[in-house]
């Protein structure tokens, strides 16, 4: 059996990293449930159902062969016209990225458009999205941690350059990780 954080190349062909990227989608977007990769095994487990009246507004995974400073893959939230099923590979273009600080740490959220959809075929940079798209992302985040009595703050969306350092630092994170055993519950 393959596992999806560790098996699966990061780079699209004909496509140059971080540009563009392989992303594992854990959850759809619509979705009221809280999906995450186990990493030992490599399975998709139920972690909790949200406890607000809130839902996922993109689809939510992650950037597989990467080490996100939280000690997980790097999340990704994935636009399309469509919901994305649970484990399944698509390709995305970074258009920007979003921080949350969560119990402390930063926790990188790359925002993506699906590479293939011709509804999002033309946004480029996070500037093409309405405002209001950002605004709804934001305060979902802030909604969904704050009726699980967790405190978060969550930052404006920065441009597609931050996210390629991010991108990058998180694979260089992981290559390191692999090389020396170095991450709990990693391997």
């Amino acid at each position: 059996m393959i596992h999806p954080w560790h098996d699966v190349t990061p780079a699209v062909p004909g496509h140059p990293l971080p540009g563009v990227f392989r992303a594992v989608i854990e959850i759809p977007k619509g979705s009221g449930n809280k999906y995450e990769l186990d990493k030992g095994s490599g399975m998709l487990m139920l972690d909790r159902v949200l406890s607000s009246a809130v839902y996922y507004p993109a689809n939510y995974g992650f950037l597989p062969q990467t080490l996100a400073e939280d000690g997980d893959p790097l999340d990704v939230l994935v636009f399309c016209a469509e919901k994305i099923e649970p484990m399944c590979l698509c390709a995305a273009r970074a258009v920007g990225m979003m921080t949350m600080i969560d119990d402390g740490q930063p926790d990188h959220k790359i925002i993506s458009v699906l590479v293939n959809d011709p509804e999002y075929a033309d946004y480029r940079k996070a500037s093409d999205f309405p405002r209001h798209t950002f605004k709804m992302l934001r305060r979902f985040f802030e909604d969904y941690k704050t009726l699980e009595g967790k405190e978060v703050e969550v930052d404006e969306v920065m441009p597609a350059e931050v996210a390629f350092a991010i991108i990058e630092d998180s694979l260089a994170r992981y290559d390191t990780a692999r090389r020396t055993g170095g991450a709990k519950g990693m391997f």
